[in-house]
């Protein structure tokens, strides 16, 4: 609890305290009215402060100016009937900042679990200078430094491991409890916490591009965007406010003056009496409070499960989507390939060990030069450290493979096309997968079957998004034909496009946004630069944050930082969850105030029903967006 909310908290405490004693104490007269002045002063003078600064601003119709305008008329009331009553006026904001309060406390709560995000800063990284270990400032640290990562302390830039074995507490990023092993070779990400050993780490960004510093940058950009349902309510509550007041006022005069020319008694008090309690039980800061609040709840639940949402507009629209588009490799597969099969220029699965392991050495001595996933893929195959003293004249030629001399012999591997380049027909291959051809001196020596590794949640987070409702999925991806119908058919994918490229992936989800019924939305799921242009494109982009590309990240609305594809339709089922208090605080808050309203102008309910009509309301309203932060389940 902040020292505010302390304070809050002690004069509500006093305030109800003498505000017990004065209804026990036989104090008459002008003593008591001053007594109980001195409450209202102790309880309210915040809100009449307000009050009058909004008046003096131009913004004279809002919640503070109600409250401070039925708690004078209240006062005015007792003193001209000097029936000595003041608890009313008393209870109306002593009740009002016990509401205040729950509100206060609800979002700190919620911040609470946004600043932890925020606590995942870095204070320093260490350098290696003379032997000596120098701490320094992350944004002095360049590309390429070597920084040291001690027991207990957080990874301040991303990079790659060169020296050490530890485990990583990637919690505050992912959401996920379990430690993660870290080995040399492997990508290390700022924000992590490493646990165990000490490890050498050479960056690979400067630190207003790394991990930690995007992960802030979305976290305090998402404040600024509001949901349909939020701008609503602040409209709604401009038009609605100075309504209610000029209603209240009709409601003092009209039926007095009626009386009065009539001939019958015009019965002010009973009528400036009813005024004041329509005046109490109009007061929309049960939506105006508990709207925004929700939402606020809901993305600080999200944040706690890894999933960064840029805005509340966006949970609006996530819940919303019925058909979910997403990207092969990297968002279903791992982006990892690994040896399926070797087979001989007669397509024979049954060669010897012998030559097997001949055909993966010369592979991996071609690609030792090469960056493309399949390359690292086969040299990790290969097992051994490449002799690079063996190789000569690499030449990479880009979309067909790569050439080299081998121990004098000129090698070839790559797709069909850089083989009938060289006059040499391929072997057809019956095995789905991403087919690597190998010529030597000329003549086919055979061909390696590559296949994507398959995330583990894959096929469990396409069968939980139907479960969650999503009417249609569908697969893009630049792979053959076979290979994507194969991976959709394991996955249970409903439809998918094969040799796409980045374009096209942008016109089939056009095509597929025309064709949304109602008011439904597509989201589309990627990771790579690629897929930028079509995340932008959909009603909502969702990008994979671990191991995503920064462009990909930038154009996305939500992040998911262990690029888990569960957390897919967690995401949709939190936004849903939210959602759905909403308009559960919606519909509850205007039915009471419409109901109390209607007993207030008729005479049926008092100062103490319209305490609960705003009020009590106002706490029932934000106890239940407290609900959106405990997202667990969902």
């Amino acid at each position: 609890m902040s020292r505010k909310q302390r304070r809050m908290l002690s004069r509500i405490l006093i305030a109800a305290a003498c505000t017990g004693l004065l209804a026990v104490l036989k104090v008459e007269g002008w003593p008591r009215l001053a007594c109980f002045l001195a409450v209202y002063l102790l309880i309210g003078y915040d809100i009449i402060l307000k009050a009058f600064k909004g008046i003096r601003n131009g913004r004279v119709f809002d919640e503070n100016f109600l409250m401070t305008l039925a708690t004078f008329g209240a006062f005015a009331l007792a003193i001209y009937e000097r029936s000595g009553d003041y608890l009313e006026a008393i209870a109306v904001m002593l009740f009002y900042q016990i509401g205040e309060f729950f509100q206060s406390y609800a979002v700190g709560r919620s911040r609470q679990s946004i600043s932890e995000l925020m606590d995942i800063r870095p204070d320093y990284a260490n350098i290696e200078k003379e032997g000596k270990i120098v701490r320094t400032d992350p944004e002095e640290v360049g590309i390429g430094t070597e920084i040291i990562v001690m027991p207990g302390e957080r990874v301040p830039i991303d990079g790659t491991v060169i020296e050490g074995c530890s485990t990583l507490n990637t919690a505050a990023l992912t959401g996920e409890s379990q430690p993660r092993e870290i080995n040399p070779g492997e990508e290390i990400v700022s924000g992590c916490i490493n646990m165990t050993g000490e490890l050498r780490v050479r960056t690979t960004k400067e630190f207003g591009e790394s991990t930690v510093s995007k992960i802030l940058e979305l976290v305090e950009d998402s404040a600024s965007h509001k949901a349909a349902s939020e701008d609503f309510i602040a409209k709604f509550a401009r038009v609605y406010t100075p309504i209610v007041c000029y209603s209240a006022l009709a409601l003092a005069l009209i039926p007095a003056l009626v009386r009065l020319i009539t001939g019958m008694p015009p019965q002010w008090d009973i009528w400036i009496y009813r005024a004041l309690v329509f005046l109490v039980i109009s007061c929309p800061c049960a939506l105006v409070v508990s709207i925004p609040l929700t939402f606020f709840a809901g993305i600080g639940g999200a944040s706690r499960e890894g999933i960064l949402v840029k805005g509340a507009n966006l949970m609006e629209v996530l819940s919303k989507v019925k058909t979910v588009v997403m990207d092969k490799t990297g968002t279903l597969t791992l982006g990892v390939f690994e040896v399926n099969g070797i087979h001989d220029h007669e397509d024979d699965e049954n060669r010897n060990e012998e030559e097997r392991a001949y055909l993966i050495e010369i592979a991996a001595l071609a690609e030792c030069s090469s960056s493309h996933p399949i390359s690292k893929s086969l040299r990790k195959a290969y097992c051994k450290e490449i002799d690079h003293s063996r190789v000569k004249d690499i030449r990479e030629i880009s979309g067909e493979g790569v050439t080299a001399v081998i121990d004098g012999k000129a090698v070839a591997v790559g797709n069909e096309k850089l083989m009938r380049e060289r006059g040499i027909e391929p072997c057809h291959c019956h095995s789905a997968g991403t087919i690597i051809h190998m010529a030597i001196d000329g003549k086919y020596a055979g061909h390696i079957v590559m296949g994507d590794v398959e995330k583990p949640h894959s096929e469990e987070a396409i069968h939980a998004l139907k479960e969650a409702g999503i009417n249609s999925t569908v697969m893009l991806t630049g792979d053959a034909e076979p290979v994507a119908e194969q991976v959709a058919s394991r996955l249970h994918i409903d439809r998918v496009y094969s040799e796409l490229m980045p374009a096209d992936k942008v016109r089939i989800v056009e095509e597929l946004l025309e064709n949304q019924q109602d008011k439904s939305k597509l989201a589309f799921v990627g990771d790579g630069i690629n897929d930028a242009p079509v995340l932008m494109r959909a009603d909502i982009g969702i990008a994979m944050g671990a191991m995503g590309s920064d462009a990909a990240i930038e154009a996305a609305d939500i992040v998911l930082m262990d690029d888990d594809p569960l957390k897919i339709p967690k995401a949709i089922r939190i936004a849903r969850y939210t959602l759905g208090i909403v308009w559960q605080n919606i519909i509850f808050a205007i039915g009471i105030k419409v109901a109390c309203l209607v007993l207030g102008a008729l005479g049926i309910a008092n100062m103490w029903l319209a305490i609960f009509a705003d009020v009590g309301v106002l706490i029932l309203c934000v106890l239940n967006s407290i609900r959106a932060m405990h997202v667990k389940r969902q």
